[in-house]
């Protein structure tokens, strides 16, 4: 990827209040459980999440894994594990996933501190959770599908903003049911140019066009003959090729790269393309 051709730039006070934000929601939970885009399960991982995080168990959840290949992301599970010592599940971009699996992990999870706070003489409480991640993963959708089976909202904890509700799920159970942001970086254009691809950067901050034929580039890499059966193309893909080929022209017989460049990444994003993971793991 070319880093001196585009650069992803963000506001750079956003990082900091999103730190702020964060650090205050955890002062008040027991575990977290962390998201991340099954499509790019490195690249939507934030590098100083220990440091964010300190000593707070968490666990991973690789969303919208329905965008991928079943075979690809059992390995990325078994790497994910081994690399950061945490417990990984699935949930896809429908929310169909194992409700009681999530519940039955944070619990578990939070036990050690619930316990430690028995043995002060407290009485033993709920276990407080909160889901996290970059943006555009989906953990909103993810704390809707939590919360959907429970209306019970248990009040404002103090040092958080009214707006910030506990939802009871279970008696051993509280959500946080507002999302902990991660704030993305740019330090790193690799992660977010796939950040870009997956929808987790405002459209602001990248051209579509470059972003598109990085795309096609790291696909037709990865996964050629899928990408190229798709558009109906036998030579390297480009913008160019696929305009012709779908036969998107402006005025002068002129491809209409805009348009182009829109089309191939909503169909990616939407799956249309084919299930693929745009990270290596050889690569690490």
């Amino acid at each position: 990827m070319k880093k001196d051709k585009q650069h992803i730039h963000w506001y750079p006070g956003h990082i900091a209040k999103a730190e702020r934000q964060l650090k205050e929601q955890l002062k008040l939970i027991d575990v977290v459980i962390e998201v991340l885009d099954a499509r790019i399960p490195l690249s939507s991982t934030y590098k100083d999440i220990k440091k964010l995080l300190g000593d707070k168990p968490r666990f991973l959840l690789l969303n919208k894994s329905d965008l991928v290949k079943a075979e690809e992301i059992r390995q990325w599970i078994e790497y994910l594990q081994q690399v950061t010592s945490c417990k990984v599940l699935l949930s896809d971009s429908k929310n169909s996933f194992n409700f009681n699996k999530i519940i039955d992990t944070a619990i578990q999870l939070a036990e050690p501190k619930i316990q430690a706070q028995m043995s002060k003489g407290l009485l033993r409480r709920p276990a407080r959770v909160m889901v996290c991640g970059m943006p555009n993963v989906g953990k909103s959708s993810i704390i809707n599908r939590l919360t959907r089976s429970s209306k019970t909202k248990t009040g404002a904890k103090a040092g958080v903003t009214r707006q910030q509700q506990w939802v009871r799920i279970n008696p051993k159970l509280e959500l946080l049911d507002t999302p902990g942001i991660i704030p993305t970086r740019q330090d790193d254009q690799e992660a977010a140019f796939k950040l870009a691809m997956v929808n987790s950067v405002s459209e602001n901050a990248y051209s579509a066009e470059f972003v598109a034929q990085e795309l096609l580039g790291i696909l037709d890499k990865k996964y050629q003959s899928e990408l190229r059966t798709y558009y109906s193309i036998d030579e390297k893909p480009s913008l160019k090729n696929i305009a012709l080929s779908r036969n998107w022209i402006k005025s002068a017989a002129s491809p209409d790269i805009e348009r182009t460049s829109k089309y191939i990444l909503k169909a990616f994003r939407d799956g249309d393309i084919g299930k693929f993971i745009l990270d290596t793991l050889e690569e690490n």
